[in-house]
């Protein structure tokens, strides 16, 4: 089994490109670093919504234990008023394979 997040962000009119260059170039890496898997991105076509599934292992104690470490990160902690200035709404939501 896989615990995942679907996760479904609104973005803030005029900065698609800048989320798209800042979660490219930081928040990947960054997960990687936290061993929190990127398993596919996509945008709406409006252009307004990004889409994307994470996955973190087998239990929701592996969910819980990486985003721990992912949101007590140094890097995290000094960007997340600027990573969560791009968002307008946050959508998360919970899964399991099946």
């Amino acid at each position: 089994m896989t615990v995942a997040h679907l996760r479904t962000y609104t973005i803030n009119a005029g900065q698609m490109d800048s989320w798209l260059t800042l979660f490219t170039e930081h928040l990947i890496p960054l997960l990687r670093e936290h061993d929190i898997r990127v398993d596919g991105t996509w945008v709406n076509d409006e252009g307004t919504q990004f889409i994307w599934v994470r996955s973190y292992g087998e239990t929701l104690a592996d969910l819980e234990r990486k985003e721990a470490a992912f949101y007590g990160s140094d890097w995290w902690k000094a960007n997340v008023e600027y990573v969560r200035g791009h968002l307008a709404h946050r959508e998360i939501t919970l899964m399991r394979s099946v």
